[in-house]
């Protein structure tokens, strides 16, 4: 535990409005608040916190999945990043130019992937839609239908053997925002 007081965005991987990884909002709140977790407020539905606190990160993550797993039931990935750390994640995104942004989506790993396992993904042929892996972060470019996709956050996950989570270009600016970084 540091003096300094740090804001994080808490990512959870997979929480879902209804089923085993539910997790209300309006509970995680709570339970965040009472284990000692300060400022503590959630974005939509999709498990997406801003919160502050002494602990570093990797230590924030242990806590809430704990948290969640005891007191919630789900067993979920939870993957801490600042808001810096975001900022930086839409800064390089490689999909500016001659892209429709809606159909980007920002993949936050838990750990540096593999070099191989990520050349490896990479040959593959995705048709139209595009990816790109960096050391913390990959970006997926998806012109058509999400559901219908070559490329998915759990294709990912198992090709490169590492947890991830994926949000949209309006979550990652909105998650920003919510931790007192000025979206660039």
């Amino acid at each position: 535990m540091t003096d300094a007081l740090n804001t994080y965005v808490v990512l959870l991987r997979g929480v879902m409005p209804t089923g085993k990884n539910k997790v209300p909002m309006a509970q995680l709140r709570e339970l965040l608040s009472d284990a000692g977790f300060q400022n503590v407020r959630t974005y939509i539905q999709s498990g997406n916190v801003v919160l502050e606190t002494h602990f570093p990160a990797k230590e924030v993550e242990q806590k809430v999945h704990e948290l969640i797993k005891q007191h919630i039931g789900a067993d979920i990935n939870v993957i801490v990043r600042t808001g810096q750390q975001l900022q930086q994640v839409l800064l390089e995104n490689p999909f500016i130019n001659g892209h429709d942004l809606s159909r980007v989506f920002f993949v936050l790993f838990a750990e540096v992937p593999s070099r191989q396992k990520a050349e490896e993904l990479l040959a593959n042929d995705f048709d139209d839609e595009k990816l790109v892996i960096g050391e913390t972060s990959g970006y997926m470019y998806i012109p058509g239908n999400a559901a219908r996709s070559k490329l998915s956050n759990v294709k990912l996950e198992k090709k490169l053997g590492i947890a991830a989570t994926t949000r949209n270009l309006n979550t990652m600016k909105k998650l920003v925002e919510m931790s007192g970084i000025e979206v660039l």
